[in-house]
């Protein structure tokens, strides 16, 4: 995905780096210096929330199975938006799909994969998943270990773009690996998105214009990888423990927040076609489904939000 530049009477200023295993492109309409500090945030979400780093707060949830773990209140409010994910997509999104993931040869950050051989693993799902507000206690049975990758990622988008607006700016958007966030009052001028073409054809997908809230796009062509001449990607059928052959080749989802457009997208990708149109409707929440063979097929009113 593309994000057209905002116009620059407006005063934008931007700033893009790596973070979370993804371009990260921040944009700021008012004091730039306080993009300095939304890297900074950036970076440390990343730091708690990596399944690859050890010392993270998932990390140690993953590694204290049956124990509860005390984490801030970020990460605690991140895994129940996950287990809350779950439950209202009946199990299509899953944060528990770590093992599967690592089964499928994504066993470390993308950019260091060596794939090796393997097959699926079981997705336990989230029901043993013990949650305690009191203390920001979370805890996972034995043989569950979360990831919280994706769902991570539209997190860090929507706290981040909030930050910059309460510190100051009038207007932020926050962009992380496709993952966006619109914060503040509603453009002047609306912001102009192409969806990638997930078969690579050059042309956008299609091309849509916000003033708020927030896009996500989840899709087989981002991250794949080859283990034994078959073609693999992350995105893990919690039904199947490998990755997802519904036919649907990527979903783009419109929503409030991008943590939530994250979730759906995921979900309706698993889902596949029909199913995937189905759950979207249900959430009354726009979507843009692109099949293996290259179809379109909307959702909720998507088209009226088309360029």
């Amino acid at each position: 995905m593309t994000l057209a530049a905002p116009e620059r009477a407006l005063a934008w200023s931007q700033l893009c780096f790596r973070a979370m295993g993804t371009d990260v492109r921040l944009s700021v309409l008012g004091d730039p210096t306080l993009l300095v500090g939304a890297r900074r945030r950036v970076e440390e979400l990343e730091a708690r929330w990596s399944r690859f780093r050890p010392d993270s707060e998932v990390g140690r949830i993953n590694r204290s199975t049956a124990h509860l773990v005390a984490v801030d209140e970020e990460t605690f409010h991140l895994v129940a938006l996950a287990v809350r994910g779950w439950r209202d997509t009946d199990g299509r999104f899953d944060p528990t799909v770590h093992d599967a993931l690592c089964a499928a040869g994504y066993d470390r950050s993308f950019e260091d994969l060596a794939p090796v051989a393997g097959d699926g693993a079981d997705v336990p799902g989230c029901a043993g998943i013990r949650l305690d507000p009191r203390y920001d206690g979370v805890s996972v049975p034995a043989g569950v270990r979360l990831d919280l990758g994706g769902i991570g990622k539209g997190r860090a988008a929507d706290l981040v773009a909030e930050d910059l607006v309460t510190a100051g700016a009038r207007s932020a958007i926050a962009d992380l690996g496709g993952d966006l966030r619109i914060a503040g009052p509603p453009l002047d001028q609306p912001l102009v998105v192409e969806i990638d073409d997930p078969h690579g054809a050059g042309a956008a997908a299609a091309t849509v214009r916000l003033r708020e809230g927030a896009l996500a796009t989840s899709s087989t062509a981002g991250r794949r990888w080859t283990v034994d001449g078959e073609v693999r990607h992350h995105l893990i059928d919690p039904t199947s423990g490998r990755p997802a052959t519904s036919g649907l080749a990527s979903v783009t989802v419109l929503a409030a927040d991008a943590a939530w457009a994250e979730v759906l997208a995921k979900a309706a990708l698993v889902a596949g076609e029909a199913e995937g149109v189905a759950l979207l409707e249900r959430h009354g929440t726009p979507g843009l489904l692109v099949t293996d063979g290259g179809r379109g097929r909307t959702a909720a009113a998507f088209e009226e939000h088309l360029a």
